[in-house]
């Protein structure tokens, strides 16, 4: 009798296992500082600080790596993951998934036709030209909607937290085929449940914390994570898919990061795993090089220090370890 070959845990390999425990830290550590942060100014805005630092990173690396590739051969692991994931960043990480992997990637920031953009996240999106639109203005639409999202993820407790009939953006995004799409729009239920539940216990451990420091550094944090999505596009060329978006190869943001740096090569192949992105810039090296692409010398968080931006050439041949 042959032994059956024992199923894999990891779909991508252990290495995961580092985001796995990112998740569960941040999971853990909010709770803590929501039950422990003393009263007065400054412990409270240390604690607000660790809140934004942690739900920013989480949204900008660890999630996002998440919604492109899950980690577990289990699905069901995979949906309580989601479940979880979605309590640490305050939306649903299956949303996330729709809107943003078969939205942004599929029209990769484009520029505005018949006055708006079919990438709901693109930078020239609330621009008054062809342009992109002015980094405030991008910043303040944008946070204007994830609030809008956030409070109507509330309202969608009276049915159970489902989505509904008019949240068009998910139903246009969901998968055709019926199981799958049901699948899909049952996690975004699960998510918001977990998200919402998570608030919650939040608030029952210390409103006062809750109302002070946890809402306050959800709006930072999507702030932030807007600055990363509008440098990590600006003065790239939405028609190339070899100069779309803007890369970072700094080693040591890139070893913190999980490869997060190599935005392009990630836009040319959005399936690879995070640690094979290295191996995708040198096998289009040649053809990144001559598309003219963006190269920041500084990662896209802090993207308006590269003040020479628009219209620099990248160096001959960006460091690809």
């Amino acid at each position: 009798m042959v032994d059956a070959k024992p199923r894999q845990f990891w779909r991508n390999g252990p290495a995961d296992s580092a985001l796995l425990a990112i998740t569960l830290t941040q999971f853990a550590g909010t709770i803590a500082l929501a039950a422990l942060t003393p009263n007065g100014l400054w412990p409270r805005l240390a604690s607000a600080a660790l809140v934004t630092v942690m739900m920013t990173y989480s949204i900008i690396v660890v999630t996002h790596l998440f919604v492109h590739q899950p980690w577990f051969t289990d699905n069901r692991l995979n949906s309580v993951l989601s479940t979880v994931s979605s309590a640490n960043i305050a939306q649903s990480v299956a949303g996330y998934h729709l809107t943003h992997v078969r939205n942004h990637h599929r029209y990769n920031n484009d520029r505005k036709r018949d006055g708006t953009t079919a990438d709901i996240t693109s930078t020239y999106r609330y621009s008054r030209d062809d342009g992109h639109a002015p980094l405030w203005w991008y910043l303040v639409r944008g946070l204007a909607s994830s609030a809008q999202e956030w409070v109507l993820t509330w309202t969608t407790l009276l049915r159970g937290c489902a989505v509904g009939r008019r949240e068009t953006t998910l139903l246009e995004l969901a998968a055709r085929n019926p199981s799958r799409r049901t699948a899909e729009l049952a996690q975004v239920r699960y998510d918001r449940l977990g998200q919402l539940a998570f608030t919650v216990l939040l608030a029952a451990l210390s409103w006062q914390w809750t109302l002070l420091c946890y809402l306050p550094s959800v709006a930072l944090a999507f702030t932030l994570v807007n600055v990363q999505n509008y440098y990590r596009h600006f003065g790239a060329e939405p028609e190339s898919q070899y100069a779309n978006s803007v890369s970072h190869y700094g080693r040591l943001y890139n070893l913190l990061t999980f490869n997060d740096g190599y935005h392009q090569e990630h836009h040319l192949r959005p399936a690879t795993h995070w640690s094979r992105l290295p191996e995708v810039a040198e096998q289009y090296q040649e053809r990144l090089d001559e598309a003219g692409r963006v190269v920041s010398p500084v990662p896209a968080l802090v993207g308006f220090l590269d003040t020479g931006r628009v219209g620099r050439r990248p160096p001959a041949a960006p460091p690809v370890g």
